[in-house]
């Protein structure tokens, strides 16, 4: 039997085309229209003959594999050059860890996978730090990684080094191809598991299979139903829940992968729960929800933490209650110490992991809640017998942090001249994001600040970052690959100026590959995070975190051929953010420059740090007995 390659198109709109008029630079468009073929072609049905190249991309078109990120490299050569015919865009980077970072911005936002590529050895090894930061969000990246060949490995030959043991703890499943008619098997599950437990797999690919000819005959995509938890278990929450009396929901990105933002959203109807969301999942439910109160962790919602804090049951949906995002904030450690805990959670091993709980449920937290709810909705429940009151409190807690927030971003502090104060521009950013926005944030003081005023009135996925792994260099290329995902919605990075100088690069790609993005950078020269620790801990000695900034940021994107537009002063940010959209719908990039003065926001890391002591006489002069009285740089 002949093998007929299966074709697919690849949609080209008008919000991906950028405008190549003044352009010189070579272009790299994306495959052209392929007219649809047979959808259940032989090689679905038997085995066919043709080489392991064709069988690795034939399993890939199966998956619904449209679009990699990588490097080009001869390794995977063989395969690359029938990316085309199959309907495969290879969208080539600056950085593979940017690849990784754009196959997991993708994957969040396009509910599938994101995949990677790049060259055996140094390219691989480059991607270890972006599905580290996958593989703490739960993104269902699959990073192929074709390795030395198989007559060389061990020799120390050219580009090898060992690539299972770089990704073993940072994937979910390694399949390793131990022999080239297992490529299409081994390519299929590492797919299959990479949705089915939502986190990264390996496929590792000795070069020289690529070129191994045999019968192959590509397998079914196998996805797993899941249910919504042991019926005990559910039982047991729905009798809990049936007695709160102050009950509160805490959603976590599972709500969001679950696509169970409207069940939970009734739930909390029918009980009159305020809807608290876990650090860096201000997606999860809708902003405008009338039960929602805002993020917890890092500098989020006093209203959703004292939310929390007074609950008697606190009903966790789809979070593994990260340690990191219930650490005390505004010195206050606002976890409650007597409330049950109702934890939901598609990981068995996530379950109870971090926190005591009282009811643990392993389910699909979709079904989960819309079960929870089935059962409660008959009968009676205690919590709505003091509905009205808990609820006017509720409300007042939101409109004292709203008043609060207010009060803290408008408030003067003395700053020089041509700069503009973080949360000012912040809010200011804020009120130019139009409804459908996607915002990816970078670590860093002031893009972690932004926990206080990022919300979204919209359903689906619409924040990404690092999560916990909490590297620089994220939210430019994840916020490219979610613009590669939804082509039609506005992809906007928060990146602070350290961390951009790890991934200003692929402006280049943006405008090589034609994928849009805006990336606002806050300029404002330091490592603004350590720099924190150093002001507060270590007496203002400021070693490694003074950035020397002599160049704008917005110039070197111009010489790009992306726009750029730099701001001094507040009243200038909402407008140069609403061109940059413009800008964004005519196909270009903008680079987004904030003149930031240097105030800090809180530590991360207080409950990590402490007062540095000496005892050696040549370093006791840097011994420190207090914190800094001000908690801002001397260089205000």
């Amino acid at each position: 039997m002949a093998l007929q390659l299966t074709k697919r198109a690849y949609p080209l709109t008008s919000a991906c085309i950028r405008s190549t008029s003044n352009l010189s630079v070579p272009q790299s468009n994306p495959p052209p229209i392929i007219p649809q073929s047979d959808v259940n072609p032989p090689q679905y049905n038997e085995p066919v003959k043709m080489m392991a190249s064709e069988a690795f991309v034939e399993t890939m078109v199966r998956q619904n594999v449209d679009n990699i990120f990588g490097i080009v490299g001869s390794a995977f050569m063989d395969a690359l050059d029938i990316f085309p015919e199959a309907g495969i865009r290879f969208l080539a980077v600056q950085h593979e860890q940017n690849a990784a970072h754009m196959a997991d911005g993708y994957s969040r936002i396009a509910g599938k996978h994101g995949v990677c590529t790049a060259q055996n050895g140094p390219g691989i090894s480059n991607f270890v730090t972006g599905i580290a930061a996958a593989y703490w969000a739960h993104s269902p990246v699959v990073v192929v990684t074709p390795e030395a060949g198989t007559m060389t490995k061990g020799l120390g030959g050219f580009q090898e080094v060992d690539q299972l043991p770089l990704f073993e703890p940072i994937t979910k499943y390694q399949g390793h191809v131990n022999n080239p008619l297992r490529i299409a098997e081994i390519t299929n599950r590492a797919f299959d598991i990479a949705m089915a437990e939502r986190g990264p797999t390996q496929i590792n690919i000795p070069r020289d299979y690529f070129y191994h000819e045999g019968m192959y005959q590509i397998p079914q995509p196998n996805v797993v139903e899941k249910g919504a938890g042991g019926v005990k278990s559910l039982q047991t929450a729905v009798d809990l829940l049936r007695t709160a009396k102050n009950p509160v929901i805490l959603a976590g990105g599972g709500v969001t992968m679950a696509d169970a933002q409207d069940e939970v959203a009734k739930l909390a109807e029918l009980l009159g729960a305020p809807i608290a969301v876990t650090y860096l999942h201000n997606d999860a439910i809708p902003a405008d929800n009338p039960f929602y109160c805002g993020p917890l962790g890092y500098q989020g919602s006093q209203s959703a933490m004292h939310s929390i804090r007074d609950a008697d049951v606190v009903i966790a949906l789809g979070t593994r209650l990260s340690p990191f995002g219930t650490l005390p904030q505004y010195g206050e450690d606002y976890w409650p110490k007597n409330a049950k805990i109702v934890q939901v959670e598609a990981d068995p091993r996530r379950v109870g992991q971090t926190k005591q709980v009282d009811v643990g449920i392993c389910g699909d937290v979709k079904q989960a809640v819309q079960t929870l709810f089935d059962h409660l909705s008959s009968g009676q429940i205690t919590c709505n017998t003091n509905r009205e009151e808990r609820l006017k409190a509720f409300h007042e807690r939101k409109s004292q942090w709203v008043e609060k927030l207010n009060g803290i971003t408008s408030e003067n502090v003395e700053s020089v001249t041509g700069r503009i104060r973080p949360r000012q521009a912040l809010r200011a950013l804020e009120k130019g994001l139009p409804d459908g926005s996607i915002v990816s944030t970078d670590i860093g003081n002031v893009c972690s600040v932004s926990n206080s005023y990022l919300s979204f009135n919209h359903k689906g996925p619409s924040m990404l970052a690092a999560m916990t792994f909490g590297n620089c260099g994220y939210s430019f290329p994840a916020a490219m690959g979610a613009k590669v995902a939804a082509p039609h919605r506005n992809c906007v990075a928060y990146v602070g100026d350290g961390a951009w100088g790890m991934q200003l690069n692929e402006v280049l790609t943006c405008i090589r590959e034609k994928v849009p993005t805006t990336a606002v950078v806050f300029n404002n020269g330091q490592w603004g995070a350590e720099k924190k620790n150093q002001v507060l801990w270590f007496g203002d000695r400021y070693v490694g975190s003074q950035l020397y900034n002599p160049w704008s940021y917005a110039d070197i994107a111009k010489s790009m051929h992306a726009e750029g537009i730099t701001c001094t002063h507040v009243d200038q940010v909402t407008d140069a953010l609403l061109q940059a959209n413009k800008n964004q719908a005519e196909g270009k990039t903008t680079v987004l420059e904030l003149m930031l003065t240097k105030e800090l926001g809180d530590p991360f890391r207080r409950d990590a740090m402490k007062l540095p002591v000496r005892h050696l006489e040549k370093y006791k002069n840097t011994s420190q007995v207090e914190e800094s009285s001000t908690g801002q740089p001397t260089d205000l």
